[in-house]
């Protein structure tokens, strides 16, 4: 037993064979940072919206914030309330019985606000798409800014979306 422990505090540790960091996700982070500070000056206010999802997608976006991705560190902070947020993503085909809820949280954040579909579900309803308890995807309640297909898109897939509004938000200023 005393030799167990001994090999557990002084052996080769199973973890030390794994990467600490994706660089390519570093890189996709860094210019992210750089275009929300470009863009608002300060961090990116989020809040995930669930419309009736399998939670699939939830998990990735909850993965974002998790210590392997630290998102944190790139400028996206996740809110609990849309009154705070700067851009909300749904999550998930808007069933009949979350479109007053979507709508609401909608409503309750600043204008102009910002929204990111995640997932094939949010996107365009998904499997789900023409069933009676189901409106559909998210652009049949809201203006969708971008859509992230996947089922579920992975972390990765969702910072490159958020560098892409990032980029029609820049293109929208500079045109006016």
């Amino acid at each position: 037993m005393i030799s167990e422990v001994f090999k557990n505090v002084f052996g080769k540790k199973k973890t030390s064979a794994v990467k600490p960091q994706d660089l390519s996700f570093q890189k996709l982070g860094l210019q992210l940072k750089e275009d929300i500070d470009g863009v608002f000056g300060r961090s990116l206010a989020v809040r995930e919206l669930d419309s009736g999802s399998d939670n699939a997608a939830e998990i990735e976006v909850n993965n974002l914030a998790a210590p392997y991705y630290d998102a944190e560190r790139f400028g996206i902070t996740f809110v609990a309330s849309p009154r705070h947020a700067d851009v909300i993503l749904i999550t998930g085909a808007i069933t009949l019985n979350m479109a007053a809820a979507v709508k609401k949280t909608f409503d309750a954040m600043p204008q102009p606000g910002l929204v990111v579909a995640v997932g094939d579900d949010a996107c365009d309803g998904g499997i789900l798409k023409g069933t009676y308890a189901v409106l559909g995807g998210a652009d049949r309640m809201l203006h969708v800014d971008v859509k992230i297909p996947g089922n579920p898109p992975s972390p990765e897939e969702i910072m490159v979306g958020l560098v892409t509004l990032m980029a029609q938000i820049k293109m929208k200023t500079r045109t006016g």
